[in-house]
């Protein structure tokens, strides 16, 4: 019965193992609208970076609600790209996506 235990664990640290390659869709430098570029910048970025410019903006400028981190509050500049005042931090990418091209 032990050999069974251990035989059912090994494909799982074989496949941690492996190294994860990054999807190329997600390199691929997108240029922000003006309404998003207003937050993260004007120049291209690969969407993964958009999304970190957009994370360290929400936390300096202080806009996680506190009672439910996950709810993000928009300022001016956030309301412009989200459309309204508050979304979920699941909801973000979604909303980002119609500003880049």
């Amino acid at each position: 019965m032990a050999t069974a235990a251990k035989k059912a664990t090994a494909p799982k640290t074989e496949a941690a193992a492996k190294k994860r390659t990054p999807n190329a869709a997600f390199m691929k430098p997108l240029t922000p609208s003006p309404a998003l570029a207003a937050v993260v910048g004007a120049k291209p970025l690969p969407r993964t970076e958009i999304i970190s410019k957009l994370w360290a903006y929400i936390k300096e400028h202080n806009l996680q609600d506190p009672a439910n981190k996950r709810m993000i509050n928009a300022d001016a500049k956030l309301k412009d790209v989200f459309g309204k005042p508050q979304v979920s931090m699941f909801e973000m990418a979604g909303l980002i996506g119609k500003h880049v091209k």
